[in-house]
């Protein structure tokens, strides 16, 4: 299994059996396992932002803690501290619960902003500074926070640093009536149905042959300008006051890279980075006062970008077709 494309089918399948719908969710936590991304998970109570993540890392077979995120939590209870022993007189690290391979920071909105600081340096820098030691963190690791929109008082919001960390901004929807139904029929013959029941469907050699594979994909200069053109016209818009950073355009990248390869393409296309589109850049846009007070959202923002910039015309601008068998016993393409 050490194409993306089987990778991220085994894994789809072996979460199915517990989850019902969100498909675009497992396939962007697919491309950010893939490419070292973050993602941010925004969803109203009881829509599985939490269990998806555990889902997720019990198929890849990854370690996975959980931290609820509280105004009183401390960057320490993070990152972790030395604690004294009193039977040896010497102090020993205790580690915190950052050291996973995936970390949920559970409401993470709720945190002070000191605390939100101390996942700043394990994203980007993949290590944490504990007492003046710098411990590396394990590899892969991927933080996904969840946000609940609708409960704000007593919250703090993320810092555009922060947010711009995350390779994906991602809405868990509540469910289509026939979903639930369908959730209503699993957990009504089986009670217990749970991440314990996920079974592990991806190694670790097939993960780093995976991710070895998505950085052979092959992108057009045209379609690289054109990911350049989307995030100037961010920064043009009237609308915007801070528009899209250059690690945008690095998450295009790598993001378009993937879910090319995840599509069984070894090339990516247009149409890759306009699927992306709103996921990268939703948390990214800073709107400037007027056009808040005009009611404008950052997805209508999008929309907009995304229409004033044409994509380009390639030699390589459709998907692949099938490969069937000639009349001689040669394969030939059609």
């Amino acid at each position: 299994m050490s194409s993306p494309a089987e990778l991220h089918a085994a894994i789809t399948d072996d979460v199915s059996t517990v989850l019902i719908g969100n498909e675009a969710v497992i396939e962007r936590l697919s491309i950010s396992i893939l490419t070292r991304g973050h993602i941010l998970l925004e969803g109203v109570p009881g829509v599985a932002k939490t269990t998806i993540a555990n889902l997720f890392a019990r198929a890849i077979g990854l370690e996975y803690n959980r931290i609820q995120m509280t105004p009183d939590i401390l960057p320490a209870d993070i990152t972790g501290t030395h604690v004294y022993q009193e039977n040896t007189g010497k102090f020993i690290l205790q580690r915190g619960p950052v050291f996973a391979n995936i970390v949920v920071a559970d409401e993470i909105n709720r945190a002070t902003p000191k605390t939100q600081s101390a996942l700043l340096e394990a994203m980007q820098e993949r290590h944490v500074s504990i007492e003046g030691d710098t411990l590396a963190l394990p590899d892969p690791f991927m933080v996904i926070a969840t946000q609940n929109p609708i409960e704000m008082e007593g919250t703090f919001a993320l810092p555009e640093a922060q947010r711009d960390r995350f390779m994906f901004k991602l809405t868990v929807d509540l469910p289509a009536r026939d979903e639930e139904a369908e959730l209503l029929t699993r957990f009504n013959g089986n009670p217990e149905l749970g991440p314990e029941d996920i079974e592990r469907v991806v190694s670790s050699d097939d993960l780093k042959a995976a991710r070895g594979a998505v950085t052979e994909v092959f992108i057009d200069e045209k379609v690289q300008s054109y990911i350049l053109d989307l995030v100037e016209a961010t920064r043009e818009n009237p609308a915007v006051e801070h528009g899209a950073s250059p690690r945008a355009s690095l998450a295009f990248l790598q993001a378009g890279k993937a879910r090319a390869a995840i599509h069984g393409r070894e090339y990516v296309i247009p149409d890759d980075i306009k699927a992306l589109a709103t996921d990268i850049l939703a948390h990214r846009l800073v709107l400037s006062t007027d056009a808040e007070l005009s009611g404008d959202s950052v997805a209508d923002i999008i929309e907009d970008v995304l229409s004033s910039v044409d994509p380009p015309e390639t030699s390589i601008n459709e998907e692949p077709r099938p490969i069937e068998q000639a009349p001689d016993g040669e394969h030939e393409s059609n």
